[in-house]
């Protein structure tokens, strides 16, 4: 079971976008690992993105678990057809990363859309998932996991052990 799970934003093409007819509705492709509830969440939210206005149609479309995700945006991208947003798990980030001019980095999207992005504005362990070493953050988190531990202090007790020590691993 992965203990994090986040989303990068892959190849949302601009450029392509302000091209098209200011009277036709844009279509983006967001490709996602999301299965069951959660993607029954995801559908929920591109609906009510797509009933809130009427310039961009959001297609959710789920593409299996994370690894096939990015491999079927992989392979999507070297056929000319990539996907306008793609969530992937973070570790995707630095293989998407790795392939030149695969992605567009989330802050230059933001920055060309004028809507204000601060980075600083999650957690640094969860973001550092998504920056690159020049401190550029490419993709940001979509959803993320946090690892808890719960343990029962009168078990612990029972058992001898100093119920306000837990373990550290």
């Amino acid at each position: 079971m992965r203990t994090r799970l986040a989303s990068i934003t892959a190849a949302l093409a601009l450029s392509g976008l302000a091209a098209a007819p200011a009277h036709a509705q844009i279509e983006i492709q967001w490709w996602h690992s999301m299965g069951g509830a959660l993607g029954e969440w995801v559908n929920d939210h591109a609906k009510d993105f797509n009933e809130s206005q009427n310039q961009y149609r959001v297609v959710p479309t789920f593409k299996g678990s994370y690894d096939e995700s990015m491999t079927a945006a992989i392979a999507a991208f070297r056929a000319g057809n990539a996907p306008h947003i793609l969530q992937v798990f973070e570790v995707g980030t630095a293989t998407m990363m790795a392939s030149r001019n695969a992605i567009i980095p989330v802050g230059e999207v933001m920055k060309k859309a004028g809507v204000s992005f601060d980075p600083n504005a999650y957690v640094p362990a969860v973001a550092g998932y998504y920056t690159a070493p020049n401190g550029q953050m490419l993709s940001f988190p979509f959803n993320s996991s946090t690892t808890v531990f719960h343990y029962n202090k009168d078990a612990f007790k029972a058992a001898g052990l100093d119920p306000n020590n837990p373990p550290k691993t």
